[in-house]
């Protein structure tokens, strides 16, 4: 009898065993493993819902995030807002990705503070961009000008962009001159997060690997909650960045030095937080950010590897550039298959 009841419990224990598999399993299979499947536009690419509906097109693609670049006025607009909760409806969340450095200290105070702002090679203060990391009165107007700003356009999946100037170089005052571009751009994230978190406790807030910003962090290091965002702006689309060789015309970074910034930025940032900005459907970049737009030339397979090659590091956040995929695009080319090609390609990716 107890050898009976042995084995009936064996069994017991072992279909139990089996379930808890095939639901582990049956949970894999419906789970995409990029948390973040987004999109980076403009405001005119979706203003025209009549003759490209955006958000029909998200939810068939399965995006999940959307952000919306467009001017104070524009957002301010009853059509901007309405979209704004139409994604809220579909369950798209929404985000505000841009340089920012230059409207969180506005260049105006420089006639009066040139302290504030960087100082160049020569040994002037100039204020062309960014400003100087080593000013506690310059941190204070940026973090205040932050917290503003995140009370305004409020993002609603707790992710906060406020990249440094695009092509703005560094401080070389004698307290900044031994701190790299990251070190000192993590000054500035490292002091906007704190304000960032005092209101929204699941902030998380973008470090831009982006040109100057390449360099891993010598110095400083990442307060909690700041996140390493990627952008491989100068690599080549039509190869994978596993193709180590591969360097686009006229530029010297490979794809392989790119492998290896990554790597030692995610040395330093955690990877479950981190995201990919890439370019694969930008076809403003394409176009060289002048209309009439050109075909985007898309490359499914270097794209799938790609995202293969970013999930195997450990990335589950993964975003990219698609602006001036608008009504005119749609009705030049009459087709925008590569954002369906983007979006299910990230939501069918198992690791």
């Amino acid at each position: 009898m107890k050898r009976k009841l042995l084995v009936l419990c064996s069994a017991v224990v072992i279909l139990i065993a089996m379930g808890y598999a095939a639901y582990g399993y049956w949970q894999y299979l419906n789970t995409p493993f990029f948390k973040t499947r987004g999109l980076v536009l403009w405001w005119y690419d979706v203003n025209q819902p009549e003759r490209l509906d955006w958000l029909e097109l998200a939810k068939k693609s399965h995006i999940n995030t959307l952000s919306i670049y467009a001017h104070r006025k524009e957002r301010e607009t009853p059509e901007y807002k309405a979209f704004l909760k139409a994604c809220a409806d579909a369950g798209i969340k929404t985000e505000y990705q841009e340089h920012a450095t230059s409207a969180l200290l506005p260049r105006s105070l420089f006639a009066e503070h040139p302290e504030y702002f960087r100082q160049n090679e020569q040994g002037e203060r100039v204020a062309d961009s960014n400003c100087c990391p080593s000013s506690a009165e310059a941190l204070e107007i940026i973090a205040e000008n932050a917290r503003k700003l995140s009370e305004r356009d409020v993002p609603t999946n707790h992710r906060y962009y406020y990249w440094l100037d695009d092509g703005g170089k560094r401080c070389h005052c004698d307290k900044c001159k031994n701190l790299n571009d990251s070190d000192q751009a993590l000054i500035l994230e490292n002091r906007i997060i704190k304000v960032l978190r005092e209101k929204d406790p699941e902030a998380l807030l973008a470090h831009l690997c982006y040109d100057n910003t390449l360099e891993v962090p010598a110095t400083i290091k990442p307060e909690e909650g700041v996140f390493l965002e990627f952008a491989p702006f100068y690599r080549r689309w039509d190869k994978p960045l596993n193709d180590s060789e591969a360097v686009r015309d006229g530029q010297t970074l490979t794809h392989g030095r790119y492998m290896e910034v990554l790597k030692e930025n995610l040395a330093v940032f955690p990877a479950e937080t981190a995201q990919v900005l890439e370019y694969w459907c930008d076809v403003s970049l394409v176009s060289g950010w002048s209309k009439p737009a050109k075909k985007l030339p898309w490359h499914k397979d270097v794209f799938l590897e790609d995202i293969d090659t970013y999930a195997k590091l450990g990335i589950r956040h993964i975003t990219a550039y698609a602006m001036y995929t608008d009504a005119e695009y749609y009705e030049a080319y009459g087709d925008v298959s590569f954002v369906e090609d983007y979006g299910n390609g990230l939501y069918d990716y198992r690791k």
